[in-house]
């Protein structure tokens, strides 16, 4: 995953998250999605400045996630269950 869609995916994970904590509304996908890419970008400037020097011996070297990221990726995604069938 490039770095452009790993953003993607965040912005879309966090404006699901911001639609559902308004209730779910219809109509407002555009400005959840504007705040969330606003929301990461705040959040990617911060690391980026409390972000400390690379050691050398580490530097190739890609960590994973943190379960708690994980998990909460997770969570943040709607379930989607079958239509009820009609009473006869």
């Amino acid at each position: 995953m490039t770095m452009t869609d790993d953003r993607q995916e965040r912005i879309r994970n966090r404006a699901h998250q911001i639609w559902q904590e308004e209730g779910q509304p219809a109509g407002h996908h555009e400005r959840h999605w504007q705040q969330a890419a606003a929301d990461i970008d705040r959040e990617d400037a911060g690391l980026a400045a409390k972000k400390p020097a690379r050691k050398a011996s580490g530097a190739g070297k890609a960590k994973a996630a943190p379960k708690e990221e994980k998990t909460a990726a997770k969570a943040s995604k709607p379930k989607v269950s079958k239509p009820k069938k009609a009473a006869k």
